[in-house]
């Protein structure tokens, strides 16, 4: 039975639609003027330079490459067929990729998609095929585990999540909303992006990193979405993306060393306010007229003990700005601090600064804020990449998008790709690829591979391009474009609301055995329609997409068209597509008769999907946004062609990927329910399907011989 839930992705389409209607009742059709947004919330934190990874091997080898043709010089003849001879100039060093012993080992699971190839494939053993959750009283959310089968642990998340587990030293981490309410400064009401922590042996909680809304509201934080995103995890480190825009580096063990890490130290968080408004206002009063004679009044102490600072003893009150600004210094929970106090609008906020005390927050070593001056990106609705690494370097979508009337690009020439140091934060090269064609928002995670000795970062672009750039420090701030792949037919089209054909790319880039996969797909809320599911060869040069875009000039010649970001190609207008003789296709999946009854059936139809890929002896299982699990062979037939072994239909939407391991297929809908399939070409019908309670948006993940499957509200740990 599919869902239909009115969620905030629902309230996401009802903006765009409404947006786009004021916008056009005002404007007469044409967009808005372009704006650049200043959200600035935070200084750029710089330490010195770590030395650079010395695990590393050189080749000798020198690549036979060309540039990359520019959209507007570019010529029929110029399109020519170029692989790499060899591998990277001894310029570039190789990193070691320890992607296979991560994959063979069965334990931790250290980023989406377990390594920078995004392949959900652990080898992990000895999981379960049955279990059952127990029931869950809907409004004490009391236990009753009588029925509980192979549930070692759960634990309570937001109110909606979409974040996939991420198991790592110990810990395992959630990106989702405060609904669960785990700090006592914020409770379950205030709505934050929160990354969470856990045990993973006890599920008992262990930090939070609280991402405060952004003041420009929806179009750039929407409500209840909470961290979207995984972390990535090595060693005492995690890397994200917060709901701000903002690159943060976090210590894993929090405040548990009894140490403050990082150039980001004495971090000044919110702890209580008392609102000039409503029934507060007389409190709020009182409580300025007694900061003045030194004091806090009886509904401050209240406030700061119900924020988990209770006062005890005296405190001393010292003016900073009369009216505006105190010190209190005391014990507050046990603990000698000094608290700042200020009048901000309408609120009398109270501030604390972490200390080795707050173990329940995290810990944070720097960040780099993309929304503020340096960078300037505007993001849309929220900011969910994936990071992932590569040495040093930290690759990261910055998520730079449309604003609310999704017809005005407000920072278009902002980056979309971005490469760091990991270890400082500083920013190695930026890239705005996609520019004034970003169709929606951005919303993907980048991916590492490398090809015939070549290190390239994929990034899944806002325009539905596919780009590669060599994964280096790149020169001079920018990065060396490798080649990139139109995922869309030139002549489909960008219809607002979802309506049309053009698609975005959502879904993840995956790496196997020297290919590249990935599907393209909508924001959940545009609804289901046409998709489509590539197998690229990443060893060509240039520009490799299926199709060119022409036009026919005075002299009868065909002349290349630059990428539109509505339709590439109008037939109506005398233009034309045509194949590229430089294409890296290696087959293409977007509908198939596998039945032979001349008919396109619903099952035979790549459908959108925001899903990733997951192979396996080069079994392909991907699902659609339509509820479709597909499995294909990964390498087609000679010819170019998709080899479909068989499709299921879970008759839920599901926004999710696969998980293979241990012999089966494990993957989750929108209904709450987990299918689990066992391995295989001829293996059509699940073996069970196990509900989980509430929706499953997330991925199901496999480490240490446990599954771990985070609902819309709760984190499950599965194991024998």
């Amino acid at each position: 039975m599919r869902n239909n839930e009115l969620s905030a992705w629902t309230l996401l389409v009802a903006s765009a639609i409404l947006g786009s209607v004021t916008m056009l009742s005002l404007s007469g059709c044409k967009p808005p003027a372009t704006t650049r947004v200043d959200v600035s919330t935070e200084e750029y934190v710089e330490s010195n330079t770590t030395a650079r990874d010395s695990n590393v091997t050189t080749t000798t080898s020198q690549a036979v490459e060309t540039p990359m043709p520019a959209d507007d010089a570019a010529s029929e003849n110029a399109v020519v067929a170029v692989k790499d001879a060899a591998a990277a100039d001894a310029s570039n060093q190789l990193i070691a990729d320890n992607s296979k012993e991560v994959v063979s080992a069965g334990g931790d699971w250290p980023q989406w998609g377990g390594t920078r190839q995004r392949n959900n494939t652990p080898g992990v053993k000895n999981l379960p095929l049955e279990w059952n959750i127990g029931k869950f009283d809907r409004r004490s959310g009391d236990w009753d585990d009588t029925k509980a089968k192979n549930i070692r642990w759960f634990s309570n998340l937001g109110s909606q999540t979409y974040g996939n587990p991420v198991i790592a030293g110990g810990q395992v981490y959630v990106g989702t909303n405060n609904g669960a309410g785990h700090l006592k400064r914020f409770p379950s009401k205030v709505d934050l992006g929160c990354l969470l922590a856990f045990d993973e042996k006890t599920g008992d909680f262990k930090w939070q990193h609280s991402s405060e809304k952004l003041i420009t509201g929806r179009v750039h934080d929407w409500p209840l979405q909470g961290i979207c995103c995984s972390p990535l995890v090595e060693g005492n480190r995690l890397w994200f993306v917060t709901s701000r825009g903002e690159v943060r580096c976090l210590d894993t063990e929090g405040f548990y060393d009894n140490e403050d890490d990082g150039p980001v130290k004495d971090e000044l968080v919110a702890l209580a306010d008392i609102m000039n408004a409503g029934p507060s206002a007389e409190a709020f009063e009182l409580a300025l007229a007694s900061l003045a004679e030194g004091k806090l009044t009886d509904a401050a102490k209240a406030a700061l003990a119900d924020s988990g600072a209770e006062v005890e003893g005296e405190v001393t009150i010292k003016t900073v700005t009369e009216g505006k600004s105190w010190t209190a210094k005391g014990k507050f929970n046990g603990v000698d601090r000094e608290l700042t106090i200020k009048q901000i609008g309408p609120r009398l906020q109270f501030f604390k600064k972490l200390s080795t005390s707050d173990k329940r927050d995290a810990d944070v070593i720097w960040i780099y804020n993309m929304m503020g001056p340096d960078m300037g990106i505007s993001q849309h609705n929220m900011c969910s990449c994936s990071v992932t690494s590569y040495g040093d370097l930290l690759f990261v979508h910055t998520g730079n998008g449309l604003d609310e009337s999704h017809l005005n690009l407000p920072a278009p020439d902002a980056p979309s790709f971005i490469c760091m140091n990991k270890n400082t934060g500083e920013v190695l090269w930026t890239d705005d690829a996609p520019a004034k064609n970003i169709l929606h928002g951005q919303w993907s995670s980048p991916t590492v591979g490398t090809f015939e000795g070549v290190p390239q970062a994929l990034f899944a672009g806002g325009d539905g391009i596919l780009y590669s750039f060599r994964a280096d420090e790149g020169k001079d701030g920018n990065p060396e474009l490798l080649w990139k792949f139109d995922c869309n037919p030139k002549t489909s089209k960008w219809v607002l609301g979802g309506e049309g054909t053009r698609n975005n790319l959502i879904a993840t880039p995956v790496v196997y055995d020297g290919l590249v996969y990935i599907a393209v797909g909508q924001d959940p809320e545009h609804g289901e329609g046409e998709g489509h599911l590539w197998c690229i060869n990443p060893n060509m040069r240039g520009d490799i997409s299926p199709m060119l875009a022409m036009k026919l000039g005075d002299d009868g010649k065909r002349i290349p068209i630059p990428h539109r970001r509505i339709q590439a190609v109008e037939l109506e207008n005398g233009e034309v597509e045509i194949e590229n003789p430089n294409s890296g296709v290696v087959w293409h999946y977007g509908m198939l008769d596998t039945n032979g009854d001349q008919e396109i059936d619903f099952e035979e139809e790549m459908h959108r999907s925001i899903g990733t890929c997951a192979i396996k002896d080069d079994i392909l299982y991907v699902a659609d946004f339509s509820g479709l699990v597909h499995c294909l062979d990964a390498k087609g037939t000679k010819e170019g062609k998709p080899i479909v072994h068989f499709t299921y239909d879970m008759l839920a939407q599901s926004w999710g990927s696969p998980l293979i391991a241990d012999g089966h297929v494990f993957i989750g809908d929108e209904d709450g329910d987990v299918a689990i399939f066992e391995f295989g070409k001829d293996n059509v019908e699940p073996i069970d399907e196990i509900n989980m309670g509430s929706s499953v948006y997330s991925t199901p993940v496999g480490a240490n011989e446990s599954i771990f499957i985070s609902t819309k509200d709760k984190l499950f740990s599965i194991g024998k």
